[in-house]
């Protein structure tokens, strides 16, 4: 039989989580919500370093690019998961999927980025306090989020442009919420050996490398807080660390598990649940482990809410 190539697949279609009807109004709703909150809790974080001039330091200048890159990111994802709940059409265009894995995959791989030059920031500012300010300049931080977005977009563009020419052979049912990796590999009739090569440039490029980069960091954090004496200041210095470290592990951590194995042992419906974790939920999350225990934060928050009610009294 003469082998199709991708050109015949004109739209998928996204099975989502469930095809009971009862249970998508139920996921619209949590999503609704989910939605709502990561739009607020991550406005109000840009807002407020935005405002504060307390906040206007390097640490919160790449807290609030995250914030920024986390409602760039799972605005790629939730309009359409919301859409194909209340919707008895569950296609995508091809080239809607296209886009929505180029922009899914570029965002990804730039908080893979941001997240290692944040661990370099959190070691200039324990390692060497008194320098950090001079160390971390306005110009490099800015040089450090730029290059993120060069670097994930790069590796963006190449893998989109290697997955969209593989052969689909006519199958255009995925089983999944979003146009990801593993389910179009699965769908795919012919994935050739080059395909495998690429992805493993992707995993070294955008995971293996950035991950080494912050281990490595944090060892040498981990040697220049054992150099403080007193243990008060080890514990300061292990809290400024602390809502890094627990970003970096949730969001490495269901990344890797994702893409780090190989296709054959991909195992969809179990999949897509860690992919809503690190697409839909960590954003949600972010602003909460960065800002829960930072009094900064908090008390940029209560002079905001003071003014504002100041303002409203007035009026």
């Amino acid at each position: 039989m003469e082998e199709r190539n991708h050109s015949t697949v004109t739209s998928f279609i996204l099975l989502g989580f469930t095809t009971d009807p009862t249970l998508q109004l139920l996921l619209f709703v949590v999503f609704t919500i989910v939605y709502i909150i990561s739009l607020t809790e991550n406005i109000t974080l840009l807002v407020l370093i935005c405002s504060s001039s307390r906040l206007h330091t390097p640490m919160y200048f790449f807290i609030g690019n995250l914030s920024f890159l986390d409602l760039w990111y799972f605005s790629v994802y939730t309009p359409k998961i919301l859409a194909n709940c209340v919707s008895e059409d569950k296609s995508i265009s091809f080239e809607g999927c296209a886009t929505q894995f180029f922009f899914s995959a570029g965002l990804a791989y730039t908080e893979c980025y941001l997240l290692a030059a944040m661990a370099y920031d959190r070691y200039m500012a324990i390692s060497d306090p008194l320098l950090y300010a001079a160390a971390m300049s306005k110009k490099l931080c800015v040089g450090l989020v730029v290059a993120s977005y060069l670097s994930g977009f790069a590796n963006s563009t190449i893998i989109t442009s290697h997955t969209f020419t593989l052969s689909f052979c006519d199958a255009s049912v995925i089983d999944d919420f979003f146009c990801d990796l593993p389910p179009l590999v699965k769908l795919s009739c012919n994935v050739p050996d080059n395909y495998h090569a690429v992805l493993y440039f992707i995993l070294a490029s955008n995971v293996i490398l950035p991950s080494a980069f912050i281990v490595a960091s944090y060892v040498s954090i981990l040697a220049a807080i054992l150099k403080i004496r007193s243990a008060e200041g080890q514990r300061k210095a292990f809290s400024t660390c602390a809502a890094h470290l627990t970003a970096v592990t949730l969001y490495y951590g269901s990344i890797l598990f994702i893409y780090s194995r190989p296709s054959s042992s991909y195992v969809l419906r179990r999949d897509k649940v860690v992919s809503v974790f690190y697409t839909v939920v960590i954003p949600m999350l972010n602003p909460l482990i960065y800002s829960l225990r930072n009094k900064d934060v908090k008390d940029a928050l209560r002079r905001l809410v003071k003014r504002e009610s100041f303002l409203v009294e007035e009026n």
